[in-house]
């Protein structure tokens, strides 16, 4: 393309910007959107109601507040000194209107954050222009991002998804059925605005909330694919949507990963690590053929849906920003053959291009990818893209009053609607595409783009702020800590650091500088076959890759580890699949058809006999061997009153990480059931858990996990409840639970099966005080002796007599002096231990083995609640007798149950109350008819221990959502 030519196009863009802008101006301004078709503004509550999309709209001018930077970039500095004053006179935040925190956050603080930028850089370069400037955009920002704190009030860190700007958070609200769920961007696509609103101001909250929720994300990752899900509660975690993919309700959180790794500096490679983690699950699983496709988080092999969404059009630019050219050349080719088919990129299509949603809001992803090629390898191939698009814009969106988005791509029907991303993105990318480089107005290499497209500075130094505002800031940073810190900071802790960071630059090869490389890349890609099925060349060579390293060591049985997606994928190529018969055990299927070679399909033989080897010595493992301890059961033996019920003890399956019970004295405990009950975040009234054994359920983070957990909260140890109610110890291999690798643990921790924890809750509804021994069985009346201290203290919490005593079977520890005082209920304790050790036993433990293959469960998504909840209780094969001869069906044995474990919550929490000088209330919210999502993560030892995770999905409504 000769440059004159490119400045012609580049003109033809500045004259759609101002045609776009001017009509909002002339028609809608100071509406949030302009609606181009009836020429006039759209305010929130004049217009019929768009559903979610109005959460973005708050009467604060969005369109001009979003098109701020663009105005700077484009050098129309006259019409952008004149929108910066109109936004400092007439926008203000104190309004009774509840928004999107998301697109809040996005469109508003980030147009707030880039037009404060701009003003200054504009006025450092040029000295006439601002002069007057004050950084009021900072302000407004500032005052804008506080009015959004009170969204992240929640336990689990993740914002709400809405907030009023006047009044906060209503927490009766806050749990309803809208309020509750948040898609995964909406909730990490904060950190490069509210880091940047923390290195400017000097208020550390905001990019410390960002970061946690970006953290708590993170560890809801499915930890054998490391892919993501797309909807989760944000009070308790667990994923409602679990479709895995690039686009809607994913996207940003992708992009803000990388970028906040490249904005914050080298020390924040906690965000890079993440990134690479995602990145490398995504094109092994996501990425089929050249499609993107939505597989399911935890089975990433199943295909969620046959069709794309236009969102995921921005995956090239980041892949560019990365340096993974390739699959990006290839990728982008398949939208533009999309694009050239349709004039645009459909809101959804499949993967043989048809269109799936017909709708075509004037996106900026697929411009921006353009742009970022374009950028990094110099190939006219994208300015031609580029005039496509602006020709198709011309022709089919231009009205007389801006430009109005595509109802129908197949038909040309428009809407009455003009996105404020049409002038913040579509045009600045469509401008810079076809602009010089160095660019003539700013130099944009100094920044790195939003996902709204707003300019953040890579060296925060240079847009220092006064000392007077300085202090301002500080007064509103010490009232805000006040209001949503637990702990009081001292400014000195605040994020004040101003970092400089070099420009990332895209990994090239030297094959890059030929355009006729990348040609050949694009060829293949043209066509109109299944795009699951067309082989890139990205595709073929890793192909020839792994065929070259055939000669390598080849993955064995014993260094398997579940936790390892690269190992999975490694028996994906050997055409080894894991699935699931009837009963629930796991097997591994090996078939050569789907290996990725011949000698791949030989290497998958050899795998799967060695592990049934590994297999039969592992269970063949001699009980003198110092490793087998760790695969033996323990013991939990609930010390119960003689007429409560009879002696009873449950075989449990020990940790293979933590303090170990085998073989020595075992402890004596009060339960205490934790909340959240997953244990895989922070726990509420930690203090109740003090000294006591905490009650958590299997699923949603590794077992070492919910052990870090409960001894954070200085609990003695803790109890694991499994989730498949037709297990029982008396008739299955106990598991031994594996850790991480990273053994840091120092209080043990048992996996009890369900049905005998109801048995164990049943009790504890009786009992409220109940204590329990766990440990080595052999050990039990000992350990009972040598902690009769503690075990008063548990029992006569207020006993003051200090005095040293020994009782009954005295020979145990030589003394001859015996304490003149017995409690009377340590009396009956001593009976109670009497009376287990008269029991008979069923069976020798010792002699139990331990099942070191877990397996998985996946139940039909399309069941309701009801009928999972049925199916687990029906299962339980209770008697009547458990319940005093009073149970005669299914339902009731349901409300029994519920009724039981509710009263164990309350009686445990009462008990609390009762034990620990503290004047709050515990609050418990666990509902045994509902049942969720349980997904187990775990590592292996070199015993090859495979993931388990059961699914038990319940039946909701479909959720529409933008991010």
């Amino acid at each position: 393309m000769l440059p004159e030519e490119k400045s012609k196009l580049r003109l033809q863009v500045i004259d759609m910007f101002k045609h776009g802008f001017g009509s909002y101006m002339k028609y809608a301004y100071p509406a949030d959107e302009l609606m181009p078709l009836s020429c006039k503004g759209r305010y929130r509550g004049s217009e019929t109601s768009r559903g979610d999309i109005d959460d973005a709209l708050g009467n604060f001018s969005l369109t001009l507040v979003d098109s701020l930077d663009t105005l700077a970039v484009l050098g129309m500095f006259d019409e952008f000194e004149q929108a910066v004053r109109q936004v400092i006179q007439h926008v203000s935040f104190d309004r009774d209107v509840i928004v999107s925190v998301f697109e809040t956050n996005i469109r508003m603080i980030g147009g707030l954050l880039g037009g404060h930028i701009s003003a200054k850089y504009v006025n450092l370069h040029h000295p006439l222009r601002l002069s007057w400037y004050r950084d009021e955009l900072l302000v407004l920002a500032h005052d804008l991002g506080l009015r959004l704190l009170p969204a992240f009030n929640t336990t689990s860190g993740l914002p709400l998804p809405r907030v009023n700007l006047r009044y906060g958070i209503d927490l009766t609200l806050s749990k309803s059925e809208r309020e509750r769920f948040t898609c995964t961007a909406c909730a990490g696509t904060l950190i490069l605005e509210w880091a940047t609103l923390s290195r400017l101001t000097g208020n550390y909250l905001f990019e410390q909330y960002a970061d946690r929720a970006m953290t708590y994300l993170w560890e809801r990752r499915h930890r054998q694919s490391n892919l993501m899900g797309t909807i989760l509660n944000v009070h308790s975690g667990d994923w409602i949507v679990r479709e895995a993919g690039i686009g809607a309700g994913i996207d940003s959180y992708y992009e803000y990963l990388f970028k906040a790794y490249v904005l914050l500096g080298e020390s924040n490679t906690d965000y890079l690590t993440r990134f690479q983690q995602h990145y490398s699950s995504i094109m092994s699983y996501v990425q089929q053929g050249v499609a993107m496709v939505n597989v399911h988080m935890h089975q990433p092999y199943r295909l969620a849906k046959n069709h794309m969404d236009a969102l995921l059009a921005f995956w090239p630019g980041l892949q560019v920003m990365t340096g993974d050219l390739k699959p990006a050349v290839e990728l982008h080719e398949m939208l533009y053959q999309v694009v050239k088919k349709h004039k645009f990129l459909p809101e959804a299509f499949t993967t043989d291009y048809r269109i799936h949603w017909n709708s075509h809001p004037l996106r900026p992803e697929f411009v921006e990818s353009t742009y970022f090629l374009y950028k990094a390898t110099g190939d006219p191939h994208y300015l031609e893209v580029g005039r496509t698009i602006l020709t198709n814009l011309e022709e089919h969106a231009r009205v007389p009053c801006g430009y109005a988005a595509i109802s129908d791509v197949s038909t040309g029907q428009k809407e009455d609607r003009m996105d404020s991303f049409v002038l913040a993105e579509t045009f600045k990318y469509l401008y810079l595409l076809f602009d010089s480089i160095p660019h003539r107005y700013m130099d944009i290499d100094q920044f790195i783009f939003t996902t709204e497209a707003h300019l953040l500075p890579l060296n925060f130094g240079m847009f220092n702020i006064n000392d007077t505002l300085r202090k301002e800031f500080d007064k509103k940073t010490l009232l805000s800590a006040q209001l949503y810190e637990q702990k009081n900071l001292s400014l000195t802790e605040r994020f004040n650091e101003n970092r400089a960071k070099n420009n990332q630059c895209p990994a090239m090869d030297d094959q890059f500088k030929s355009h006729q490389y990348k040609e050949q890349l694009r060829r293949n890609i043209r066509g109109d076959q299944d795009m699951t099925e067309t082989i890139t060349t990205t595709s073929a060579i890793e192909m020839e890759k792994r065929s070259k390293n055939a000669s390598h060591p080849r993955l064995t049985a014993s260094e398997f580890s579940a936790g390892n997606s690269q190992h999975v994928i490694q028996l994906s190529h050997m055409g080894i699949q894991i699935q699931t018969m009837t009963d629930g055990r796991i097997q591994l299927i090996h078939n050569s058809a789907n290996a990725a070679s011949h000698e791949d399909a030989n290497n998958g033989l050899i795998f799967i006999q060695e592990m049934l080897d590994l297999m039969k010595n592992t269970n063949g493992l001699s009980q003198s061997s110092s490793e087998s301890k760790h695969h033996l059961p323990l013991t939990v033996i609930p010390l119960i009153n003689s007429s409560l019920t009879k002696p009873i003890r449950f075989s449990v399956g020990p940790a293979q990480f933590g303090q170990q019970l085998h073989g020595k004295l075992g402890i004596f405990a009060q339960l205490y059931v934790a909340q959240p009950f997953s244990s895989c975040s922070h726990l509420f009234s930690s203090h109740h858990l003090y000294s006591r054994i905490g009650i958590v359920r299997r699923g949603d983070c590794m077992f070492i996990e919910k052990a870090r957990q409960l001894e954070n909260a200085r609990a003695m140890g803790g109890i694991v409840i499994d989730h498949n109610t037709s297990l029982k110890s008396s008739n299955e291999g106990i598991f031994s639970m594996t850790g991480d690798g990273n053994n840091n643990v120092n209080i043990p921790l048992v996996l009890m099966f369900k049905e005998e924890a109801f048995h164990l809750l049943h009790l504890l509804s009786k009992q409220p005080n109940l204590i329990v021994y766990i440990g080595d069985e052999r050990f039990f009346k000992e350990s009972f002796y040598q902690q009769t201290e503690i075990l008063e203290s548990l029992i006569e919490p207020f006993n003051q007599t200090n005095e040293k005593w020994v009782y009954g079977q005295d020979k145990w520890f030589k003394r001859k002096n015996l304490c003149s005082i017995v409690p009377k209920k340590l009396k009956q304790l001593e009976l109670a231990i009497h009376q287990q050790d008269n029991h008979e036993e069923i069976e020798d433990i010792n002699k139990l083995t331990v099942a070191q293959f877990e397996h998985v469960i996946d139940t039909d998504n399309n069941k309701s609640a009801e009928e999972i909840t049925s199916e687990l209780f029906a299962s339980l094969n209770l008697t009547a007798a458990n319940f005093g001869g009073q149970l005669s069906n299914i339902e009731t044995y349901r409300l029994a149950l519920d009724k039981m474990i509710q009263a164990a919550f309350a009686t445990v929490n009462q008990s609390s109350l009762s034990n620990v000088s503290t004047t709050k209330k515990q609050q418990v919210d666990i509902s045994t008819t509902t049942t969720t999502t349980e997904e187990e993560q775990q590592t292996s030892t070199t015993t090859a221990t495979t993931t388990d995770t059961r699914e038990y999905t319940e039946k909701r409504p479909e959720t529409k959502h933008k991010p």
